[in-house]
């Protein structure tokens, strides 16, 4: 096991550089600049601003300069937001992220997981057919349509809800339903699948005639089984929720890491693009990799290699 993670751990290191590498080059095809704004400043300025963020300099050095600070730990400072470090920007939207996220994807576990398997224990029955619906429309509709639906009802039509901020633990509601919908519906899918496969092996059938409750069939011989694709789906799904969904934070204005993403995109903020995507990357990467170490945990049976 442990060469094996030694193997993930130099793999990833190499998909790093890649990823960093490939987001550089692209960043740097898009026409535009950081400071290229509605009133585009003075030749001297723009030079004298090129030259202290070294954007003058030929882009192989640039390359060179931002890797080996990178290697120090060093993102550097954000072009638009001046006196404040990557490092820090990132750290701050962060954790707003991952509040938010963090209970979305808890409230995704509690409803997926039971959904998908009611579902598989009551195959065609109505209820089956009220949880495929639910699950495929929420799989099908948009986070910006659950948002605004939300928005409409809870905090227009009812007045319950503020719409904005998370100043208060009402703030959190709408949020978190939004970004849980589709994995919630997602996770219900894989689990109702899995958990039918599992309850036609024949281990399932031993229990049931030796006369096994259904509460002790599927929790102590079928969910851990069955769980498996779910938490398959819960390393992506980990990193890019924690890091923030970009819409949903949009929309109600949330000050978390997916609003600066689009921001250092719209800004053309060099620095920012490239220290939140290889945030992103090692945040995924990491995850995956927990989850296979999960799988051993799940199911010992599993062998690395």
């Amino acid at each position: 096991m442990y060469a094996y993670i030694t193997k993930r751990l130099l793999m990833s290191i190499f998909t790093l550089w890649l990823v960093a590498t490939l987001t550089f080059t692209l960043m740097f095809m898009v026409p535009g600049g950081p400071f290229l704004a509605e009133k585009a400043p003075s030749a001297a300025t723009l030079e004298a601003l090129n030259q202290k963020y070294g954007l003058d300099q030929p882009k192989i050095v640039q390359y060179k300069n931002y890797m080996v600070k990178l290697v120090q730990g060093d993102m550097g400072v954000s072009i638009k937001q001046r006196g404040r470090t990557v490092s820090s920007i990132i750290s701050t939207g962060f954790k707003v992220s991952a509040r938010v996220g963090g209970l979305g994807i808890l409230l995704a576990i509690l409803v997926g997981i039971p959904l998908g398997s009611i579902a598989a224990l009551n195959r065609g029955k109505w209820i089956d057919n009220v949880i495929v619906v639910f699950s495929t429309a929420g799989i099908a509709v948009p986070s910006f349509v659950v948002s605004t639906l939300l928005m409409l009802i809870f905090s227009v039509k009812l007045d319950l809800l503020p719409t904005y901020g998370l100043t208060s633990w009402k703030h959190y509601i709408m949020p978190v339903i939004a970004l849980s919908l589709y994995p919630s519906s997602y996770i219900s899918r894989l689990m109702r699948t899995s958990m039918l496969e599992v309850l036609g092996q024949d281990y399932m059938r031993t229990a049931r005639a030796k006369g096994l409750s259904q509460f002790v069939m599927l929790f102590k011989h079928a969910l851990r089984n069955a769980i498996l694709p779910v938490v398959t789906y819960l390393g992506p799904l980990l990193a890019y929720t924690l890091t923030g969904s970009f819409v949903v934070e949009k929309i109600f204005t949330i000050p978390g890491l997916g609003s600066e993403f689009i921001s250092s995109i719209i800004n053309r903020d060099y620095t920012m693009i490239m220290g939140t995507t290889i945030f992103l990357a090692a945040l995924i990467i990491i995850m995956n990799l927990l989850v296979d170490i999960a799988y051993k945990i799940v199911d010992p049976r599993i062998q690395f290699k």
